[in-house]
């Protein structure tokens, strides 16, 4: 894993873009960009920066500014929650998101977005209501849910990594 940058306010330069399997994630405790293969991300990566764990095990945060860089730069497929604190469904849907991120480390990445935090990157993509889900796959969007659609959630994570959560 490769340190990006020490100041949180960088951009990486053409020298510093993902793998082609690779993902940038900024770590959340110094905020320091990082090239993860999240192939290896059962072997505890670590911010190259301050040492602390980068959890793939879960769904990662990310704020607007990082949206275009982590999720249409991935080399692998990106399933991102936009969600609200206030918003009941959310909350009922985000164990199944968590569900879906511990299944899959290494094979997808799993995101979150705060859609109060992003009112920009919301409008640009179309949200009108959350919870909304949405499949990116090679920088493009693939497949989107709205509202709490449990078999619509699997068929997305099947066309992204080839297996159903909790199914066979």
């Amino acid at each position: 894993m490769a340190n990006l940058d020490k100041n949180p306010g960088g951009t990486p330069g053409p020298a510093h873009e993902a793998p082609p399997d690779g993902v940038t994630l900024r770590c959340a405790f110094c905020l320091t960009l990082n090239l993860l293969d999240p192939g290896r991300a059962g072997h505890g990566p670590a911010c190259g920066s301050c040492g602390r764990p980068m959890l793939l095990d879960r769904p990662v945060k990310l704020a607007a500014e990082d949206f275009g860089r982590t999720v249409l730069g991935s080399g692998v497929p990106v399933l991102v929650d936009f969600y609200a604190d206030w918003c009941q469904p959310c909350k009922m849907l985000a164990p199944m998101v968590d569900e879906i991120a511990a299944e899959h480390v290494g094979a997808m990445l799993v995101a979150k977005v705060d859609s109060d935090q992003a009112p920009e990157l919301v409008q640009r993509l179309g949200i009108r209501g959350v919870p909304t889900l949405i499949l990116f796959k090679g920088g493009e969007e693939r497949a989107r849910s709205v509202g709490i659609e449990p078999e619509r959630l699997r068929e997305m994570v099947q066309e992204a990594v080839g297996a159903v959560p909790g199914g066979e």
